[in-house]
């Protein structure tokens, strides 16, 4: 029969519909604007409404996403920061794209490179977020970060990373990805442990 289709995609949304009041009433104020409701909503199990009120209400990013690189420093005692990047071009190398760009530090009296960039861009328009700069990092120093809300007007000023901008705590990284990190450092230390005996 003709039109039985359109009125079977109309009893889903309908179905959907009144769901959705059930829903509201069963779980009340906790269904918006609360990780539970958020993460009921997100599930297989979810009826009725199951859209996320974006911007007010965002979904968890799962551990392995990744957005726009960033370069992590060690944090010191007395609140210095030690940037594990050493400026050694491996990152920028191995970028598809080519969006990012180092400038090395050199030392001012004898002119050798300095384990150090001076300067450190990179460009988040042309970013392709393959994390290939982080998987090739021999330091640890560069990962791939979860902040994707970067959106703006200004593509020229805002959309070019520099250094201060790129540079995260390593007790950022632990937050968002704590898994890895805690798999990163036992590896570091297994292998200070191996050095160190004789």
């Amino acid at each position: 029969m003709n039109g039985m289709g359109v009125l079977k995609g109309l009893a889903v949304t309908f179905r959907h519909f009144i769901d959705t009041y059930l829903e509201d009433f069963k779980a009340g104020k906790k269904r918006y604007f609360t990780e539970e409701g958020i993460r009921q909503r997100a599930s297989i199990e979810a009826k009725g409404i199951f859209s996320i009120q974006y911007p007010e209400e965002k979904l968890p990013v799962p551990e392995e996403f990744r957005y726009i690189p960033f370069l992590v420093y060690d944090e010191g005692e007395n609140g210095e920061r030690a940037l594990r990047c050493t400026s050694c071009g491996i990152c920028a190398k191995v970028c598809p794209p080519q969006c990012i760009w180092i400038v090395r530090t050199n030392d001012p009296v004898t002119g050798k490179p300095v384990p150090a960039p001076a300067e450190f861009y990179i460009d988040v328009d042309i970013c392709m977020n393959c994390g290939y700069c982080a998987e090739y990092c021999p330091f640890d120093a560069i990962k791939m970060d979860h902040n994707y809300e970067i959106a703006s007007y200004d593509r020229f000023k805002e959309h070019i990373f520099d250094l201060n901008k790129l540079s995260k705590p390593a007790s950022y990284y632990a937050k968002i990805r704590p898994a890895n990190f805690a798999r990163e450092t036992a590896e570091r230390e297994a292998k200070a442990a191996k050095k160190a005996a004789p």
